[in-house]
């Protein structure tokens, strides 16, 4: 719609300053000819915006013109109010501003919108941490502090401790920025001209040395993050491992190994159904157990010997007699 076209060239002068024409046509999908019409129709309303000409021309906004956010549409505006679970703005040293801020956004909402928006936050709530993992992550380091060592644009120094590492090591890196992946925080960096993710909660000490940050030409974080997660998506899985669950226990096994499964289960009878998953390490499978008799799993035969010789070390602890 124009209204809302309109609303997105104000929206892009005032964050911008000077805009092209060009510009304004590629980020708004339409021509520029359409451009040039969309700001004498702001003229004409009244808005302060001009046309500069030549090499270095453009449109501008008369310096500190302001709107407000009462051009937002209804699902827009809702959208502003579906907030994620509490946590990830504590998390950032937010928990404060993101309150303030939207309690701002309400004020400036036109009035129809604002019984839905409230509404909205009352009614759809976004947790992104991963079942009975809510409270995994402990942190050594302040998130806080690895937020304000990303946005200071300097090298940092980690001590940090690998998965497969006893003690941790120290490390200089270039940070990009930090990720949320279902509930767990990540520190997105080059090591050595190298993209590789550190999780936050193995990250002892961070120190911002005084050195500029040195990011390689034309990486950001969402491209960055964008290689790395598929580079851990396309691993080549190491165990692939047939099974069957218990049908009542059919929904809790596909919350836990969701991430796993390489098809949906099949049902097989009234009681179980049937499942194919793949794990990275023969270790892994041990997570089957949690389930206990809910879940046999019977192909590939080092697997069934893995559980067997865990089950029979469990057997063994539980069988004798506590001492102590």
């Amino acid at each position: 719609m124009k209204a809302d076209r309109l609303l997105s060239i104000l929206l892009l002068l005032q964050t911008r300053g000077r805009v092209s024409h060009v510009e304004l046509a590629e980020l708004l999908e339409v021509s520029v000819r359409t451009v040039y019409r969309d700001v004498e129709a702001l003229s004409a309303a009244g808005v302060p915006v001009w046309t500069e000409r030549g090499r270095s021309g453009g449109v501008r906004l008369l310096p500190n013109y302001r709107t407000d956010v009462t051009g937002l549409t209804h699902d827009e505006a809702r959208a502003l109010f579906v907030l994620a679970a509490e946590g990830t703005h504590e998390a950032l040293g937010l928990g404060e501003a993101i309150g303030s801020a939207l309690r701002k956004v309400m004020a400036a909402l036109p009035a129809p919108h604002r019984d839905d928006a409230e509404r909205t936050s009352q009614r759809i709530l976004v947790d992104p941490a991963r079942w009975m993992h809510g409270t995994e992550t402990v942190l050594d380091t302040d998130l806080a502090q690895l937020q304000h060592a990303v946005f200071a644009d300097r090298r940092l120094t980690l001590i940090y401790r690998s998965g497969d590492a006893r003690t941790p090591r120290s490390h200089t890196v270039d940070p990009y920025g930090l990720v949320s992946k279902a509930g767990i925080w990540y520190l997105v960096a080059d090591r050595e001209e190298e993209p590789r993710l550190f999780r936050a909660d193995r990250i002892h000490a961070a120190e911002v040395t005084d050195e500029p940050v040195r990011r390689r030409p034309g990486q950001d974080l969402a491209t960055v993050w964008t290689l790395l997660r598929e580079r851990f998506e396309n691993l080549p899985d190491g165990i692939r491992v047939r099974c069957r669950v218990r049908r009542a226990q059919l929904e809790i096994f596909q919350r836990l190994f969701s991430s796993h499964l390489t098809a949906p289960p099949q049902p097989v009878d009234d009681d179980w159904a049937h499942a194919e998953l793949a794990f990275r390490e023969l270790p892994d499978i041990r997570a089957l157990l949690s389930l206990g008799a809910s879940v046999e799993v019977y192909d590939p035969p080092e697997a069934r010997a893995e559980l067997t010789a865990v089950a029979a070390e469990l057997a063994e602890l539980y069988e004798g007699t506590r001492s102590g």
